[in-house]
C-alpha cells in the first residue's frame, strides 16, 4: 500500500534528521580527536622548548662556573706569585747582606791571611797537579806570597808529592771583588774558581732550604728540600 505524501516527507525528515546526527557526532569526534592531538603535540612542543631551555640555562651556568674557577685560580696564582717574589726578594736581601759582610773579610789581615791559604790549599788539593797558577787581586799578592810555602808543606805532607805553585802577576782578578783566588793547572785547561763570592754561592745553594726554613718555617706540603 503506497505511503502518503506526508508519510514520505515525514520519513525522509526523520532520515536526514538522523543523518545530521550522525554527521554532527562524526564532527564532534573528529573535533574531539584533533583536540587531543593538538594537546598532545602541544604538550610534546612545550616539553621539548622546556628541556632546550634548561640545557641552555645549565651550559649557560656551567660556562659561569668554569669563568669563576678560571678567575678564582688566576687571583689565586697571582697571589702565590706575588708571595713567592717577596720571599725570593727576602733571601735575596739575606745573601746580599752576607756578601757585603764577606767585604769586611779582606779588612782582617790576620784573618784574611789564613782565610786565602785555606783557599789556595784546598784548590791545589783538588787539582792535585804538578804545576799550579793562581791569579789573584793585584792588592793580595803579599800575603798569596806568604801563603805559598804552607801550602807546599802540607801538599807534601798529605800526598808525599810536591807541587810549583806560581803566582800570575801579568792578570788580575777585580779588584771589586771580595778576596780569593782562581787556581789553574795543565796551561789554564782546569781551573778552580774559590773567590769568596763563589764559596758564597755554593755555601747559599746548599744552605736555602734551611734559610727558608728559618725565614718562613717548614712548608708541611713541601716533599723536597732542594
Amino acid at each position: 500500500m503506497a505511503l502518503a505524501d506526508a508519510d514520505v516527507h515525514k520519513q525522509i525528515k526523520h532520515m536526514v534528521a538522523f543523518i545530521e546526527q550522525e554527521a554532527n557526532e562524526k564532527a564532534e569526534e573528529i573535533e574531539a580527536k584533533a583536540e587531543e592531538e593538538f594537546n598532545i603535540e602541544k604538550g610534546r612542543l612545550v616539553q621539548e622548548q622546556r628541556l632546550k631551555i634548561i640545557e641552555f640555562y645549565e651550559k649557560k651556568e656551567k660556562q659561569v662556573e668554569l669563568k669563576r674557577r678560571i678567575y678564582n685560580s688566576h687571583l689565586q696564582n697571582q697571589a702565590r706569585l706575588k708571595a713567592l717574589k717577596k720571599r725570593e726578594d727576602l733571601i735575596k736581601n739575606v745573601l746580599e747582606e752576607a756578601l757585603q759582610k764577606l767585604t769586611e773579610v779582606s779588612k782582617d789581615v790576620e784573618l784574611y791571611q789564613k782565610v786565602l791559604q785555606k783557599l789556595i790549599s784546598q784548590a791545589v788539593f783538588l787539582l792535585i797537579e804538578p804545576e799550579i797558577v793562581i791569579r789573584c787581586r793585584k792588592q793580595d799578592l803579599g800575603l798569596i806570597e806568604n801563603s805559598l810555602d804552607s801550602v807546599k808543606k802540607e801538599f807534601n805532607e798529605q800526598t808525599k808529592r810536591d807541587v810549583n805553585i806560581k803566582i800570575d802577576k801579568e792578570t788580575f782578578l777585580s779588584p771589586e771583588i771580595c778576596g780569593g783566588v782562581e787556581v789553574f793547572a795543565q796551561n789554564g785547561k782546569i781551573k778552580v774558581t774559590n773567590t769568596l763570592e763563589s764559596r758564597l754561592e755554593l755555601i747559599s745553594q746548599q744552605l736555602l732550604p734551611e734559610v727558608r726554613v728559618a725565614l718562613f718555617k717548614r712548608n708541611p706540603n713541601r716533599k723536597f728540600d732542594d
